[in-house]
């Protein structure tokens, strides 16, 4: 457990590094004694700042929410992050490569509430009541940590490593579609480069949800009527360089493009 001051110097690190994009060492490297409750509490750092200086939280993310990320990590459950209204990018304006450090792209079927959620004990019934429409959605990702050399107290503490995301037009009921069944193919500049399917997240989009209202209402945190939720990618991140176009397309829910300048 780090002391408040560290917590602080931490957290003022992590945020100068995106501002001036120029990345830092991996928080774990220079504090191994770093837990998770250490990590999410200088991430809530820096969004109070944010929030204090006129950000508002339109919703949140989950991060590790496939069972080969979790390994990777060495963790058996995901993590989160906040979504910002300065964080949403739109399909119609490109966005600049050169404000990320190492960004990346992962695709994602986004849920977009009419009701508030529980908290500890939210189900995935509770959230398909809730959900208004699930949307087609690109998260835009980066690190603030040199070379994504992260652990997970390193991206949890640096917002689960989130930057953007970009929402499709189409708005299709949970009703009307099977959510563990959408295919997700993603092309950049033309080319197919990655494949998934939702059911990647966790098995059920609608159970990273769940788990994240469980998960935040420990930190004082609710999930509300219109919050977006981004439960996690069906495919690979992949990397996003200037002069790329990316389209995800996902059967049964439209398609959705984000653009690199």
């Amino acid at each position: 457990m780090l002391s408040v001051a560290i917590r602080d110097e931490l957290a003022a690190d992590l945020a100068q590094a995106e501002r001036s994009r120029e990345p830092i060492t991996p928080l774990t490297a220079a504090y191994p004694g770093i837990d998770v409750v250490d990590a999410y509490e200088i991430q809530l750092i820096n969004i109070r700042q944010r929030v204090a200086e006129g950000a508002r939280v339109l919703g949140h993310k989950v991060g590790l929410s496939s069972k080969a990320m979790q390994q990777m990590m060495g963790v058996d459950e995901p993590d989160y992050g906040h979504l910002l209204d300065e964080m949403q990018v739109f399909e119609d304006t490109p966005v600049k490569a050169a404000n990320y450090l190492y960004p990346r792209v992962e695709v994602e079927v986004a849920f977009i509430l009419a009701g508030d959620l529980p908290g500890a004990g939210c189900t995935e019934e509770d959230v398909l009541a809730a959900t208004e429409a699930l949307v087609p959605s690109i998260e835009l990702i980066d690190t603030r940590i040199t070379d994504w050399k992260i652990a997970l107290c390193d991206t949890i503490a640096d917002n689960a490593s989130s930057a953007g995301f970009v929402l499709g037009q189409a708005r299709v009921s949970p009703a009307d579609i099977d959510v563990k069944a959408i295919e997700a193919t993603l092309t950049r500049n033309g080319e197919v480069i990655a494949e998934g399917r939702s059911d990647a997240v966790l098995g059920n989009p609608v159970t990273a949800v769940a788990w994240l209202a469980r998960k935040v209402e420990s930190f004082g945190v609710r999930l509300k009527a219109g919050d977006v939720v981004l439960p996690g990618s069906c495919t690979r991140a992949i990397d996003a360089r200037a002069g790329d176009e990316f389209v995800a397309d996902f059967t049964g829910l439209g398609a959705v493009r984000l653009s690199f300048e």
